[in-house]
């Protein structure tokens, strides 16, 4: 059974305010996002799930659709307040969507496979997908899952701080846990990160999540029992997220382990718009190099 690539791009349409402004980034209009699935395709993967809010499906199938066709099978999933909350009553002021565990929860239907998910708007590398594949087609079960992990230096912005999710792990490779570090930054010869008023330095070897995780199909079934939990403890609080890790962090705890796959690649995306143009000549050097066309699709 090949396994599906889960993109979570349903938060895109409030960063770039329409989807037809998808910035592109490749000589031909790419944007980050055909990089990631042109990898996963070459890679093995068979199967493209986008998740996106519903009221810009049409504007996203417009741009993706005529250059995957024939080339990926693909299905769209929308992620609402309201998918997968049973009887639970939404708060009327809740605006704000449930978090990234939730969306990957919206795509239950969807996938019956092993799966990895990704966000829409970091670029992963070639290596990465490659190595994503491999664990699901030979290693993935209910009791192990994985994380791509990324070398700490490899990705931080010259343009101001990063939040990253920094990885504890075993002498197996096992994660032990994932802290969330915010305001981290090289300082010097050093990494650092803020918390309140005091500076804590970080090696610069450490294994950072950036949200692309490998599951079974049984995740979903796991997924949802804990997101019915957080409903009912945090549902009342309007800024409250249910995010991957804290599903990793319950399954670390109850039922099995998470493999950190460590890999070489270089992560780059737009954490700030100043970031962009760093973006476009990483891209360039790549192509440069021949590691992509100058048109994907054609």
């Amino acid at each position: 059974m090949q396994p599906t690539l889960l993109i979570l791009a349903a938060g895109m349409a409030s960063r770039y305010g329409s989807m037809k402004q998808i910035q592109g980034f490749g000589p031909s209009g790419e944007t980050i996002m055909d990089y990631s699935i042109y990898d996963a395709i070459r890679a093995g993967f068979t199967k493209v799930v986008f998740i996106i809010r519903k009221d810009f499906a049409d504007d996203f199938k417009h741009i993706f659709e005529p250059k995957l066709k024939g080339k990926v099978a693909v299905d769209y999933v929308y992620q609402d307040l309201h998918s997968f909350t049973g009887d639970y009553t939404v708060p009327a002021e809740r605006t704000k969507p449930w978090g990234t565990a939730h969306a990957v929860l919206c795509a239950k239907d969807a996938i019956k496979e092993p799966f990895a998910v990704i966000n829409a708007d970091d670029f992963y590398g070639r290596d990465a997908f490659e190595k994503a594949y491999g664990f699901l087609t030979g290693a993935v079960s209910e009791k192990l899952y994985c994380i791509i992990g990324y070398e700490l230096a490899k990705t931080l912005s010259d343009n101001g701080t990063v939040s990253r999710g920094v990885c504890e792990v075993d002498a197996s490779g096992n994660l032990i846990s994932i802290a969330e570090r915010t305001k981290i930054y090289q300082d010097g010869n050093k990494i650092t990160y803020e918390e309140g008023d005091k500076k804590f330095e970080v090696p610069f070897d450490s294994q950072v999540s950036m949200n692309f995780w490998g599951f079974d199909h049984s995740v979903f079934a796991y997924t949802e029992k804990y997101f019915h939990a957080f409903l009912k403890a945090q549902g009342t609080n309007p800024k409250a997220e249910f995010f991957i890790p804290i599903i990793g962090d319950q399954f670390i705890k109850e039922k099995g382990n998470i493999k950190v796959i460590p890999t070489s690649a270089q992560w780059f995306g737009v954490t700030y718009k100043e970031d962009a143009p760093g973006v476009q000549a990483s891209l360039n050097a790549l192509i440069d190099k021949g590691a992509y066309p100058k048109s994907l699709w054609k």
